[in-house]
């Protein structure tokens, strides 16, 4: 039988009403965990904003959703007509459009910085492997809660986007078509496509979204936080058994957060009021015209913050596949050569190469450049295990790491920049390059992860008072 603490006789109301919530629900037990008695390295900077402003926009996404449900209809013939409504006739209703689809980019500008943050920090290496799995699989979940939101206006970029994109899967072999079909509803985009898009945007993929980030966040509460130096702060303790580096989370960095959050919401909100739009980036102005299954746009892309991905989808052409032969080739022959192995395993990856040479050659390259756009992502979750480096943290790594890095945020600005334009024998080739540059950076990872001089780890945290 669970033994039930008694609150002090001389307790005030609010004091006895915690006592009988925590006999039956530990309130201050989770508080203590989680905040004031969860101690983090007392070196954050500002990379370390994007985590509290990533479940601030969430929160926003949540209430805003909301309220947008209770006047929008999820039928074709008139979805278009409600959203003009909610615009033009609810009260505050444009103020509550405006900051759904203004926090959508905010959303992927959040995540990709507090993701990238994570690489030059090392905070997907042991002992958080899971926690970055859990971010990965986030991130993921977002870009289809994204894809299937942005149908639901109704407007031309969205039919036409979600047209595009669902017929990418009839280029899988065999199962491709019926997929298709399944995901649509009907053969074409149509009202089916719709409720289907509406009821997974708005109850299924939250709540998976909801139990990741809920998940994320135990895990990282339960191995604890990283920070620049990439130093284990639980390493060297007080008498108390309390980190030497490390404060609570509460107060100390709730009231610091603060300083983040207002930055946030002053940008936020000058979006909103002065540029909603965001001259077409954040809504394109194509979603202003209804949607017309009768008329084609004369250029079709996703939102920005699908584009890089875009860019490698076009990027892979059957030219292409004889530079991805190549690639697969000498990969293997470097690996059998230079990797110290059994000889059944250097025949395994002959085989496999083999394989993968003579699918290459006999499946289309539309296919190949779904699995590129697919595999673009997917590769995030296996950086745990490409980085060899000595050091976790940027900054004791060799000088230049920080260039090669530096490469790769240039690069993926460029493949974004490309996804928006019209095709063009340039664009088409910078695309390539681009592509082959984003995995070059990841696949030969455990190659120049391991190269140049490294700096001295410091025992403890560095950390200057400000």
């Amino acid at each position: 039988m669970a033994t039930f603490k008694e609150a002090p006789a001389n307790a005030s109301a609010a004091e006895k009403l915690l006592t009988w919530v925590d006999n039956r629900f530990p309130a201050t037990k989770l508080y203590n965990e989680h905040l004031a008695e969860y101690y983090a390295p007392k070196n954050f900077n500002f990379w370390y904003f994007f985590g509290s402003l990533a479940l601030l926009v969430l929160v926003i996404q949540i209430v805003t959703g909301i309220f947008l449900v209770m006047h929008y209809k999820p039928d074709a013939a008139v979805a278009f007509a409600s959203v003009e409504y909610i615009m033009r006739d609810v009260p505050w209703g444009w103020l509550v459009r405006y900051m759904h689809s203004t926090g959508a980019s905010a959303f992927f500008v959040v995540v990709y910085m507090h993701m990238f943050r994570g690489m030059i920090y090392g905070s997907y290496r042991k002992p958080r492997e899971l926690v970055w799995l859990f971010g990965c699989a986030i991130f993921l979940c977002l870009m289809a809660e994204a894809f299937m939101g942005y149908l639901l206006p109704w407007g031309q970029m969205s039919y036409w986007g979600a047209q595009v994109i669902v017929n990418l899967f009839t280029a899988i072999p065999f199962i491709g078509p019926d997929l298709s079909l399944l995901i649509r509803g009907d053969y074409v985009v149509s009202d089916a496509t719709l409720n289907r898009f509406f009821s997974f945007h708005v109850i299924a993929v939250p709540l998976v979204l909801l139990g990741l980030v809920a998940a994320h966040v135990i895990a990282l509460h339960e191995v604890g936080s990283n920070n620049p130096d990439g130093v284990e702060i639980k390493a060297k303790k007080n008498a108390a058994g309390n980190p030497l580096d490390g404060i609570p989370f509460h107060p100390y960095y709730t009231v610091h957060d603060v300083l983040g959050v207002s930055v946030f919401l002053l940008i936020f909100s000058a979006i909103i009021f002065f540029a909603p739009e965001l001259g077409g980036y954040f809504l394109e102005y194509n979603n202003f015209i209804p949607a017309d299954s009768m008329k084609t746009p004369l250029h079709i892309a996703p939102v920005w913050y699908f584009t890089p991905y875009y860019s490698v989808l076009r990027a892979i052409t059957a030219e292409m596949m004889y530079v991805l032969m190549g690639f697969v080739v000498v990969g293997a022959a470097l690996a059998v050569l230079k990797l110290k192995m059994s000889g059944l395993f250097k025949v395994l990856i002959i085989g496999a190469a083999a394989v993968v040479v003579a699918m290459m050659f006999s499946i289309d390259a539309k296919f190949w450049g779904v699995v590129g756009m697919g595999g673009a992502v997917v590769i995030l979750f296996f950086l745990p295990w490409l980085d060899y480096s000595e050091v976790k943290s940027i900054r004791y790594r060799p000088d230049w790491h920080k260039y090669l890095y530096g490469v790769f945020v240039i690069n993926f600005f460029m493949l974004g920049y490309l996804g928006v334009q019209p095709v063009s024998p340039l664009g088409e080739r910078l695309s390539q390059i681009g592509t082959v540059i984003y995995f070059g950076f990841f696949l030969l990872m455990p190659w120049w992860s391991r190269l140049g001089a490294f700096k001295t780890v410091p025992d403890r945290v560095t950390f200057a008072a400000h």
